[in-house]
């Protein structure tokens, strides 16, 4: 059958991920199948690029599904959203070669960890968003990023339930800035291990806030043990914002994600 990509975000807030779950609990890979489905005529199922944890959030993740139903890209898109929960939306569909496969055909994918960092708690993104009271210096926090730049063994920055076989990653970014009251931490890789993220930004806030100096990022790499690192961060403030592929796939740019400070980052 013909094969379509297809742009994806979300509000993660009120799912348990994106994966079905064989428990009900509702999740966005659930929705979005739903979704396309009714449009289709028939079910539908859909590949992610990255699969995302309870409560993270998505901007541009990437899906492929196949369909034999005749419809227009614009016909896929708002009736899918016509059918979808105010928390996800579409954002383009578009069909591709047969060959094309949103999780393996993925180059890199990226994701953005936003914080407030504030001595009051945000009433606003409260689950968009994770609160750090301290004081954080940025240039604390990316003198310890520099150390995970780079192809290592990330066994201490992963979950200990963490499935995948081969703990290696190439982390070719990771930049942390600041917006006022907001700190991103920017980060681009081949693929991610479970939690990995989460874990970068749990050491990160505790270099930031004075109590870790920046070397013990690296010390927490060399020690190859998931017991060595630091707290794991809430997963309310990150986003998957994007996924690389060959252009001769032929996907619209991306944009800057997610929208609230858009205008603050490039791409």
């Amino acid at each position: 059958m013909p094969r379509y990509a297809a742009s994806v975000q979300y509000d993660g807030s009120c799912f348990f991920g994106w994966q079905i779950l064989k428990t009900g609990l509702p999740t966005v890979q659930e929705a979005v199948e739903a979704a396309l489905g009714s449009v289709a005529n028939h079910p539908v199922s859909v590949v992610c690029a990255g699969r995302t944890d309870a409560r993270v959030h998505g901007c541009n993740q990437i899906v492929h599904f196949d369909s034999d139903a005749s419809r227009t890209e614009r016909g896929w898109a708002y009736g899918a959203n016509a059918n979808l929960p105010d928390e996800i939306a579409i954002n383009w569909v578009r069909p591709v070669a047969d060959n094309f496969h949103a999780r393996f055909s993925a180059l890199w994918r990226r994701y953005r960890y936003v914080i407030y960092n504030h001595p009051i708690r945000p009433a606003h993104l409260a689950k968009g968003v994770t609160w750090n009271y301290r004081p954080l210096d940025v240039g604390r926090m990316q003198a310890a990023a520099g150390h995970l730049v780079g192809e290592h063994d990330f066994t201490s920055y992963r979950a200990v339930q963490c499935q995948a076989k081969n703990p290696v990653r190439h982390v070719t970014r990771l930049d942390v800035s600041r917006h006022g009251p907001l700190i991103v931490i920017d980060v681009q890789a081949n693929a991610f291990l479970h939690h990995m993220i989460r874990n970068f930004a749990g050491v990160l806030m505790a270099v930031g806030c004075g109590k870790r100096e920046p070397i013990w990022a690296k010390e927490v790499l060399d020690a190859r043990d998931r017991a060595s690192g630091g707290v794991t961060a809430s997963p309310c403030g990150l986003y998957f914002i994007d996924a690389g592929y060959d252009p001769v796939f032929g996907l619209p740019a991306s944009e800057s994600n997610p929208h609230f400070i858009a205008p603050l980052l490039p791409l």
